[in-house]
């Protein structure tokens, strides 16, 4: 059952995470929430979920990112979401003395161009790679709210442009991520969710 699924939500002051939380609930995961590292261990799937300022990140020190390095160790999953998205990364621009989790390679960027920053609303996503995350979904509008995004390279399965090309959607082995909302993103974001799920139950 879809139901047996466990997923983690890291707490970490980042927003959010009540909208995300109902979102996994509809789709049929058992949510709980990790304010201490030591629950990270030993749960099913990982996600870090986040809205603001990427020095917010900063409150997650050595133990969190030890267990999150042993929960990809693991080969369970692991979804970033906006801000968490990243995290994923080697660092932001935004705040360039704090560290990433490095699970993939590149830095965060300000968006620019001849557009209004931050970029809120509603985008749509080119898929530039095979991707389990957006498997036997088509082309999706979705919601963004965000100043900050990721680079596009190797590990982009999607991009979108706002001034500048940006990565929407990664993916790398177990290590997920989507730059703007499933939880505000309706049907097309629960589709997401619901293939997430289907790693997870893979894992």
């Amino acid at each position: 059952m879809t139901g047996s699924v466990e997923v983690t939500l890291l707490d970490y002051g980042a927003g959010n995470l009540s909208s995300v939380e109902k979102a996994l609930v509809h789709v049929g995961f058992r949510v709980s929430r990790a304010r201490r590292a030591a629950e990270i261990v030993d749960r099913g799937a990982l996600i870090i979920p986040g809205v603001g300022h990427y020095a917010a990140t900063g409150a997650l020190g050595g133990e969190f990112r030890a267990a999150v390095a042993q929960h990809i160790r693991r080969g369970a999953p692991l979804l970033g979401i906006c801000l968490g998205l990243q995290y994923l990364f080697e660092g932001s621009d935004e705040a360039p003395d704090v560290p990433g989790l490095g699970l993939l390679a590149g830095r965060c960027f300000r968006l620019g161009g001849d557009v209004k920053v931050p970029h809120v609303g509603w985008n749509t996503l080119e898929t530039v790679g095979d991707s389990r995350l957006l498997q036997g979904i088509g082309r999706l509008a979705v919601y963004f709210t965000h100043s900050y995004a990721a680079p596009v390279t190797g590990q982009a399965v999607a991009t979108t442009t706002h001034g500048l090309p940006f990565a929407s959607v990664v993916e790398r082995a177990n290590v997920f991520g989507v730059q703007w909302h499933p939880e505000k993103s309706g049907e097309a974001g629960l589709s997401v969710l619901r293939n997430f799920l289907e790693v997870a139950r893979s894992c």
